[in-house]
């Protein structure tokens, strides 16, 4: 099942985000078996990162906290908030992005 995880950066946390992120990318690299898209949500004008997308593709719920919970970024307390939402493909364009 197909599950978008979004996080929301703390307010001023920028330097914990780029201390953390080899670590993020490293495991999401390691997760790339169930780890449909990732990115960062990012400023109007792309200067900073606010916070994390993952879909994933996962057995249910639990699974999807789980993944998220090993998240180098959650573990060192980046998020000021997380939401993990089922989601269902309606379709891609990989060459839209």
């Amino acid at each position: 099942m197909l599950f978008i995880i979004q996080c929301v950066d703390k307010p001023g946390s920028q330097e914990l985000r780029l201390k953390t992120r080899p670590e993020h990318i490293a495991y999401i690299h390691q997760q790339e078996d169930r780890v449909f898209l990732a990115g960062p949500t990012v400023t109007e004008d792309d200067s900073a990162m606010t916070g994390t997308v993952l879909i994933v593709n996962v057995a249910d719920r639990a699974a999807a906290e789980a993944l998220a919970d090993g998240d180098p970024y959650f573990k060192a307390g980046l998020f000021a908030s997380r939401t993990i939402t089922p989601w269902r493909k309606i379709t891609f364009n990989p060459n839209a992005g």
